[in-house]
C-alpha cells in the first residue's frame, strides 16, 4: 500500500474478486484506477465499495450493462432490478410455453401429430405471438382514442399469453396467431365498424358504452340464452346513435345492421371463440359482441 492507494492485488483480498476479474473491469470502465510512476493501478477506499457494489449486483445477475448504469447514476438500483425481473420473467414465460408447446405435440394422436407440430412450429413463443395480434388490431386503435380506451381495446382482442397455458391453451393461441396472419381477416376488419372512426366525435365514450352493453349480452350468453331483442341490445343501439348524432330508430337498426355485417363473418367468429378458450371466459367480450349483433339482425335485417 503506498500512501492512499493500494494495488490490485490488495483490493483482490479485500474483495474477494480475483485479479483478472478487476483487470477485466478496469478494460470496461467499472473501476477507474489512477496509474502509479511505473504504470501500475492502483486504487483507493471507494474502489473497495464501489466493487462490492458490483460483485453483489453480479449475483443478482445483472449484467455489465445496468450495473454500469447504476454506477454511472444513469439508472436507479430499484429501476435495473425491476428491469431484470421483467426480463426473467419473460424468459420463464418462453420456458413455460416451450413446455407447453412440446406436450402439446407428445398428447396429439399419431394421425394428428404432423399436422399439430406443423401448427405449433410457427409459433415460436407466446411473446412473438401476442406481437402478431397487436399488429393486426393496432390499426382499429388509430384516431382520436383516448390511451386507456385502446389499451382496453387491445387487452381484449390481442389476449396475453397466460403464464403456465395448458396444451389446449397453446394450440388456440397458435390457431389464432394463424387467424391473425390470414390477409382475409385484415380485409373484414378494414370493413369493419371498428374502421372509419373520423365519424365519431367520442370513440371514449362509445367504447365504454358498447363495452357495457357487452356485459350485459354476456351475462345472458352465459345463462344459455340465443340472440335477441332487450335492453342489451337497446343500449348497443343507443350507444352508436349517440355517437352519430341519430335517434334509435326502426331505419337507423337497419342501417347499423348493414353497417355491422362484416363484424358477423365467420372469421372473426372464429377469432373470438379462440380467445374465449384461451382467456377461459364463458363470456368474451368479442363474442358478446357478436351476440348483440346477431340479436340485432334478428330484427333489423
Amino acid at each position: 500500500m503506498t500512501g492512499d492507494t493500494f494495488g490490485i492485488g490488495e483490493l483482490a483480498r479485500r474483495t474477494g474478486v480475483p485479479v483478472r476479474t478487476i483487470r477485466f473491469y478496469c478494460d470496461e470502465g467499472v473501476l477507474e484506477p489512477v496509474r502509479s510512476a511505473g504504470g501500475h493501478r492502483r486504487f483507493d477506499g471507494a474502489a473497495i465499495e464501489r466493487l462490492t457494489l458490483v460483485r453483489r449486483l453480479r449475483g443478482l445477475g445483472l449484467g455489465l450493462r445496468p450495473i454500469t448504469d447504476v454506477l454511472a447514476g444513469r439508472c436507479s438500483l430499484d429501476d435495473a432490478v425491476a428491469t431484470e425481473r421483467t426480463a426473467l420473467d419473460r424468459e420463464l414465460a418462453t420456458l413455460n410455453w416451450r413446455r407447453s408447446v412440446l406436450r402439446a405435440v407428445a398428447e396429439a394422436a399419431p394421425a394428428d401429430r404432423a399436422a399439430r407440430l406443423e401448427l405449433l412450429a410457427a409459433v415460436q413463443d407466446g411473446w412473438s405471438a401476442h406481437e402478431a395480434l397487436v399488429r393486426l388490431w393496432h390499426p382499429m386503435t388509430t384516431g382520436p382514442i383516448p390511451p386507456d380506451t385502446a389499451r382496453m381495446f387491445l387487452d381484449i382482442s390481442a389476449p396475453q399469453p397466460p403464464d403456465h397455458p395448458t396444451t389446449a391453451q397453446v394450440v388456440a393461441y397458435a390457431e389464432l396467431v394463424l387467424l391473425a396472419a390470414d390477409t382475409r381477416l385484415a380485409t373484414d376488419l378494414k370493413a369493419s365498424t371498428l374502421a372509419g372512426h373520423e365519424r365519431i366525435a367520442d370513440l371514449g365514450a362509445l367504447h365504454a358504452e358498447v363495452g357495457e352493453a357487452c356485459v350485459l349480452a354476456g351475462t345472458r350468453m352465459a345463462a344459455g340464452a340465443r340472440p335477441a331483442p332487450g335492453p342489451e341490445l337497446d343500449r348497443f343501439v343507443a350507444a352508436h346513435a349517440t355517437a352519430l348524432g341519430a335517434a334509435d330508430s326502426p331505419s337507423f337498426r337497419r342501417a347499423l345492421n348493414h353497417r355491422t355485417a362484416p363484424d358477423r363473418n365467420p372469421r372473426l367468429r372464429r377469432y373470438w371463440r379462440l380467445t374465449g378458450e384461451i382467456t377461459g371466459e364463458a363470456a368474451p367480450m368479442g363474442l358478446a359482441h357478436t351476440w348483440l349483433l346477431d340479436a340485432l339482425n334478428t330484427t333489423a335485417a
